[in-house]
């Protein structure tokens, strides 16, 4: 019986990564930028940065303790405001990426409107 939960567990943790990967690979290419760029490490930052208009060395501030965590929150309101949406979509990209990311990439409604930074 515990054994079938943690099958269940694994199974709804992949379904949400492989939504996750979907979500953000369809959001790169509604910035223009091609989908597979969003499961490439590393480079997936760069792109990002792009998409909010930032230098990519801005990468290197990734690496910084504490200015990361500043920078993380930052980018991902640039990330949101980029696609038109507001602070509620900023707390939520940060709380629950699997959601409002699923919800920005699937929305008819959501557009690139550039980047807002």
């Amino acid at each position: 019986m515990e054994n079938s939960y943690g099958i269940m567990g694994t199974i709804i943790y992949i379904a949400v990564i492989v939504l996750s990967i979907l979500a953000y690979w369809k959001l790169f290419e509604k910035a223009g930028k091609p989908g597979w760029a969003s499961i490439i490490p590393i480079y997936n930052a760069i792109v990002l940065l792009e998409i909010v208009g930032k230098p990519w060395w801005w990468v290197l501030l990734f690496l910084i303790p504490v200015v990361n965590i500043i920078l993380f929150i930052y980018v991902t309101h640039l990330f949101a405001t980029s696609y038109g949406k507001d602070i509620i979509y900023t707390i939520g990209l940060l709380l629950l990426p699997f959601v409002f990311g699923v919800l920005m990439a699937f929305d008819n409604d959501t557009r690139y409107v550039g980047p807002t930074g």
